[in-house]
């Protein structure tokens, strides 16, 4: 066996080890058509006030100016589907925001991940990358052959539709690139745009975030959420699933089998008053290590304030 196909194997055997439900490799070369795309979608202001989506455009482009002397994008996904629901009592939480929060989970996992490489294969220059850079892990994914882009902008596959985080590891290790997914399975399916209670889908696969109840409720900074847009958010405290919820793909979703994903006891149980009584205090204390702490305890209590009326 070629040192390359070799090499390739190994990785993808301790990918599976460490719990990645798929791992997929593509050329490191620049991304010409995500480019054009990036920046249509940046002048039309789509992301709203995400200004570090503007930022190193180049490097977003071209993961060679990322890691100097990249060969290979292994990108990974892992499961996080739920075994467990929230009681029909509690605000809304994106289901990714039950447990841990994922980028300790899968930081780790890639520096183990590294840590293999450099013990079986030798020493290599690569970077582990989750939501921390200026990555374009959904075409990754599309290029190293793992799923296609939904109408709702999500990576889905045939196996397990969409609930899942993407990671990627760039690295100067030559592997085997696999072939990219070239088909749409999503069909004349319009189901997420018809969903969305905020019409944040303009167009398939185009999503404007001024109008994602995800981004209103976790990256916007404002003090309000703009009026008109409370009726719409039904119920969603943190984040939004709906485009995935009704996405005929994830009826094939099966629980996650991470410990760390465990879902917190009050994520799954607590009212939208006991939220909303919840002090700072206590609030960092017990989700000192949720992915809620990203809106902080202002945020939540602001989107009380915008669910309350209608939850």
């Amino acid at each position: 066996m070629l040192s390359t196909e070799k090499n390739t194997h190994l990785i993808k055997t301790e990918a599976t080890r460490l719990g990645f439900a798929s791992c997929g490799i593509a050329k490191a070369v620049q991304l010409e058509e995500d480019a054009v795309r990036l920046e249509q979608w940046l002048n039309k202001g789509h992301q709203g006030g995400m200004q570090y989506m503007e930022l190193h455009f180049d490097l977003r482009i071209d993961p060679r100016k990322l890691v100097p002397g990249a060969k290979s994008v292994i990108t990974l996904l892992l499961n996080y589907f739920p075994d467990e629901q929230q009681q029909p009592i509690a605000p809304k939480i994106a289901k990714y925001a039950y447990g841990t929060d994922y980028h300790y989970v899968i930081r780790d996992k890639l520096n183990q991940l590294l840590q293999f490489i450099t013990e079986n294969i030798g020493a290599v220059d690569g970077r582990g990358f989750v939501d921390s850079a200026p990555v374009l892990e959904r075409s990754w994914a599309v290029r190293s052959g793992l799923g296609w882009v939904g109408k709702n902008g999500n990576v889905l596959t045939k196996q397990s539709g969409s609930f899942f985080f993407i990671a990627t590891l760039i690295t100067d290790l030559d592997l085997v690139a696999d072939a990219p997914f070239t088909t749409d399975h999503c069909g004349t399916c319009t189901r997420c745009i018809d969903a969305c209670p905020t019409q944040a889908i303009v167009s398939p696969i185009e999503v404007d975030a001024n109008k994602c109840i995800s981004y209103l409720t976790i990256e916007l900074k404002d003090a309000l959420i703009p009026s008109e847009l409370h009726e719409k958010m039904k119920g969603w405290m943190f984040g939004c699933d709906i485009c995935q919820d009704v996405c005929p793909w994830n009826r094939f979703s099966k629980p996650n089998a991470e410990p760390y994903f465990t879902p917190i006891p009050e994520v799954l149980n607590l009212s939208l008053k006991e939220w909303e009584a919840m002090s700072e205090e206590t609030f960092n204390k017990t989700l000192k290590s949720s992915p809620l702490k990203r809106a902080k305890w202002k945020g939540i209590q602001r989107n009380i304030k915008a669910i309350s009326i209608n939850p």
